[in-house]
């Protein structure tokens, strides 16, 4: 019941914010892969993680970290993927190819350096596939992929 409300709470927050003064119209693939984190967010916890930052930028990189969250004593950095359809021959985690994998390791290493001590790290990719009449497909890929 708690996560309900949860929910309820941050997409009503998510509606009201619409009303607020806006640039410009956001296209849908923004958009579409902000849901997306949303999803993922709620599914990471759900299966115990504790997810202590979002959009983690560093000045220096042109990527982000989707999420990053402890799951017992070993922090993950999350990158999420969402897709509308199913390419069976490009699944979704195919977009975290190694440029995209030494952008993430750069921004890692850049939060690890402000952390104390020497955590164990991985790092995990989530897809999220938005069918039109189906509920969110995710599947959580652990240790995806080594620091590059």
């Amino acid at each position: 019941m708690p996560r309900r409300i949860t929910r309820f709470a941050i997409r009503a927050l998510d509606s009201l914010s619409q009303l607020l003064p806006q640039r410009g119209p956001q296209p849908e693939h923004l958009a579409t892969g902000r849901r997306g984190e949303e999803e993922a967010y709620f599914y990471l916890r759900q299966r115990g993680y504790v997810i202590v930052a979002r959009n983690y930028r560093t000045p220096r990189s042109r990527s982000e970290l989707d999420m990053a969250g402890w799951e017992g004593d070993t922090l993950c950095f999350i990158e999420v993927k969402t897709r509308t359809h199913h390419d069976p021959l490009l699944p979704a985690e195919a977009a975290v190819d190694f440029d995209k994998q030494r952008d993430l390791s750069y921004v890692a290493r850049e939060f690890l350096r402000k952390m104390k001590g020497n955590p164990r790290f991985r790092f995990d990719i989530v897809t999220v596939y938005f069918e039109p009449g189906r509920e969110p497909e995710i599947t959580l890929l652990k240790n995806a992929f080594a620091m590059v």
